[in-house]
């Protein structure tokens, strides 16, 4: 829960607005400002306080505590011109919420923290648990000295400007190790624990098994993601409350599906309790991995808990992340946001250049010219099967005659995929022609280079004899000049001479030209692979200059 503070009218209209905008997420305290920020404190994860920064600070001062437990705190000026994080910047959250609270009040959000401020991914935000000297490997990052990746488990981390070796070093493992005074350890959640109880297992006895088997494999329980049994045990006092207490979820597979899996140790018991051979083993290996520890039992007399450690492979990360049409307005948050997560970028090296400063330090650049879109796909694919956090860019929508085709042709279910959409061609034309697209419609491509002519010719003549809008990608270009004046010609016999015709140039970039003329009028020769040009149906007309479709076909009737 978020606590909202404030003194005065003006901050309470802006209290108001943030309340309005999350409900569900925020409280308001009121009454004096010194009890509501104590109240605030104590009850809220975070607060934002609608006062001055020295008022908060002297009303905060007592209250703090450690800055891994405190709430986040952030200040909004009078004139809600500013969103300042002024505590719990990393562990509580004060960051993220003032660009939060920024971007629903219209602030500019302030953010000291060093590697925020320098745009490095602070070693404690990265979502895994973190041991070590943290500040003193932030400062060697921040200051430039190398320091050194060691990972040990392959897990997609954001971009960090490590090196092969070096004095510092951030370390990723599942093995219980000490750091030393210039380590960070990350512990990935690549970890998980089967195990297999008798009825009325108590749980101390499990919790117990677990603890001893990480501790003499020498593995971190940090590293833990899940205990895993079967659905039969699913409400098992024991198993769920070890699993509250190392803070995992407890996930089940039904007997069937555990009775599949090849296991070094099967058993008659479980197969007559249950229906499988297996419960803790089958249950720690039934998504893959590396058998750690076979099935142990507990060492109570008779044993009532078993469990087995497998540890699962990180599993890699790949973003294909549309860029939209050229302008940065029209970049979508959610495609910044991957692009500052990956630490492996592939793409069309003029399509990099554009979002090249977006990329975190540390980044690494993967690209090639025109004409590579498969070995592109294949690469990207092959880096996120390493492990790592990819994104694979293309402009548009890279769903759209972009590289999300191939990539996802190339992937296999090793690997999560993540698709970021992007605004097309077709709708960027559309926006800057008026409302072309406002009935059905239809996008084909009129390049044959992965596509026969016959196949882009029946398709041309299909949208034409069902009366669809036709946008043209990939028009025409110096090695492909006929393929434009045949599609027209094919439109042309099922649509009036003055058929509106609209042609966007560079749609939302700095030389950006758009036109209506007709399809009688169009000259092809004025069309390159830079243009989009779109057609319009039996209904299109061009009102004040501008092409419009629309969505029903009154207006059509009442023009006879």
């Amino acid at each position: 829960m978020i606590g909202l503070i404030s003194a005065t009218a003006a901050g309470a209209a802006a209290r108001d607005r943030l309340a309005a905008a999350w409900p569900e997420r925020t409280r308001v305290y009121e009454g004096p400002v010194g009890d509501a920020v104590r109240r605030a404190f104590a009850e809220c994860e975070r607060l934002v306080c609608f006062l001055a920064t020295g008022a908060t600070v002297r009303l905060l001062v007592p209250l703090l505590g450690d800055k891994h437990t405190d709430p986040g705190v952030v200040c909004v000026d009078e004139g809600g011109r500013f969103a300042v994080s002024l505590v719990g910047g990393h562990g509580g959250g004060a960051n993220e919420l003032a660009r939060a609270v920024g971007e629903v009040l219209g602030a500019a959000p302030v953010v000291t923290t060093a590697t925020d401020a320098t745009d490095l991914p602070g070693l404690d935000t990265l979502g895994l648990p973190v041991e070590g000297a943290v500040a003193a490997v932030s400062r060697a990052l921040l200051d430039g000295e190398p320091v050194a990746l060691r990972a040990e488990v392959a897990w997609p981390l954001p971009p960090l400007p490590v090196a092969a070796e070096g004095a510092y070093a951030v370390r990723v493992t599942d093995r219980l190790v000490e750091p030393d005074d210039r380590e960070v350890v990350l512990r990935p959640p690549s970890l998980v624990v089967g195990v297999g109880a008798s009825k009325g297992a108590p749980v101390a006895e499990v919790l117990g098994l677990v603890e001893d088997a990480l501790r003499e494999a020498g593995l971190s329980p940090a590293s833990v993601a899940e205990l895993a049994t079967v659905d039969a045990k699913a409400e098992e006092p024991g198993l769920v409350e070890a699993a509250a207490r190392l803070g995992v979820p407890l996930v089940t597979y039904s007997a069937g599906e555990l009775a599949e899996v090849d296991v070094p140790n099967p058993s008659e018991a479980p197969l007559a309790a249950v229906g499988t051979p297996s419960v803790a083993e089958a249950a720690a290996l039934v998504r893959g991995g590396e058998l750690l520890v076979p099935k142990r039992k507990s060492a109570a007399r008779p044993a009532m808990a078993t469990c087995a450690v497998v540890r699962r492979p990180g599993r890699g990360r790949l973003a294909v992340v549309g860029l939209g049409p050229g302008a940065r307005d029209l970049l979508t948050p959610r495609a910044k946001a991957e692009l500052r997560r990956a630490s492996v970028l592939v793409g069309l090296d003029q399509y990099v250049d554009q979002i090249r400063d977006l990329l975190r330090p540390g980044t690494r650049v993967l690209e090639s010219g025109l004409g590579a879109e498969e070995e592109r796909a294949r690469t990207a694919v092959a880096e996120a099967r390493r492990g790592h956090a990819v994104a694979l860019i293309g402009s548009g929508d890279a769903g759209v005659y972009a590289m999300a085709s191939p990539a996802l042709a190339e992937a296999s279910d090793d690997i999560d995929v993540v698709g970021v959409p992007g605004v097309t061609a077709a709708l960027a034309a559309g926006a800057i022609l008026g409302a072309p697209l406002g009935h059905d419609h239809v996008s084909i491509s009129l390049s044959d280079l992965h596509t026969p002519w016959e196949v882009i010719e029946r398709r041309v003549r299909a949208a034409a004899e069902a009366d669809l809008v036709v946008t043209f990608y990939n028009p025409r270009s110096r090695g492909r000049d006929w393929q434009l004046p045949k599609a027209l010609a094919i439109l042309a016999g099922h649509r009036e001479p003055g058929t509106p015709v609209g042609v966007v140039r560079n749609a939302s970039r700095a030389d950006e030209s758009g036109r209506v003329t007709t399809l009688s009028a169009l000259d092809p020769a004025t069309v390159d692979m830079m243009t989009v040009v779109t057609v319009g149906n039996t209904a299109t007309r061009e009102i004040a200059g501008r092409m419009v479709t629309p969505r029903g076909y009154r207006w059509q009737e009442e023009a006879k």
